[in-house]
């Protein structure tokens, strides 16, 4: 099991979890403000934590009428505007975007959003809350390592899955958590990414599983100790 340490979010507003001895990415070069970056200090894994507006419905559903209809499988063809089935919707369109400006080809749905209770939010409050797992994926001659770009460019790193002469194929396991402030008009997103490649390189599979469980443990931990201080935080 990992041990997991107390950590300060956006200037201790939010208070959250982080493996122990994961880095701040902001010591070692500026992040936006609407992130925070911690790293893993011996693989290239990594959590990103996001203050986002609120996915509308419009928007959501249209996302997966449109630009998801390759996962429409369990929402159907022409969902419903049901409040779980538009939360779902605003989780695929949050990583459909992340897929697209880290250029990755290819986004597979491991674990469909499935609702999930945030153990220290008020019970009074509109908070839905949901996890799942996909794979993204970019092609061998592509562009820059996918997700990972991301943070990579971020703290002036090199991308998993490439190399100084251009970028190799990759996938990345994103373990995410959303979740939906209804009366602050925000989308809190958490992001834990695993890149494959450096276990693929090394043939250690058993690595690889032990960083996914990692990933797993800490979306889990989130979920029971997320919670916000300082509510002026969301405007």
């Amino acid at each position: 099991m990992t041990t997991f340490t107390t950590q300060d979010l956006y200037g201790g507003a939010i208070k959250g979890i982080i493996p122990e001895g994961w880095l701040d990415a902001s010591d070692l070069r500026q992040i936006p403000d609407h992130q925070e970056i911690f790293l893993s200090p011996t693989t290239l894994s990594h959590v990103i934590i996001e203050v986002n507006e609120r996915v509308a419905q419009e928007t959501a559903l249209a996302g997966v009428r449109t630009r998801l209809q390759d996962l429409t499988d369990f929402l159907g063809a022409n969902p419903e505007a049901t409040p779980e089935t538009i939360d779902k919707a605003a989780a695929l369109y949050h990583i459909n975007d992340i897929r697209e400006n880290g250029e990755a080809d290819h986004l597979r749905i491991v674990l469909a959003p499935h609702r999930v209770a945030m153990a220290r939010f008020p019970a009074a409050m509109r908070v839905r809350a949901y996890k799942g797992v996909v794979a993204l994926s970019s092609s061998e001659r592509a562009r820059g390592g996918g997700v990972v770009q991301r943070v990579s460019a971020s703290i002036g790193g090199a991308a998993a899955g490439s190399s100084a002469d251009g970028a190799l194929g990759s996938t990345v396991s994103c373990h995410y958590l959303l979740v939906r402030l209804e009366e602050q008009d925000t989308d809190v997103l958490v992001l834990v990414n695993v890149p494959h490649r450096e276990f693929d390189e090394n043939g250690d599979p058993r690595g690889l599983s032990r960083e996914e469980e990692l990933a797993s443990e800490l979306v889990e931990g989130l979920v029971e100790k997320l919670h916000v201080v300082d509510w002026g935080l969301f405007g």
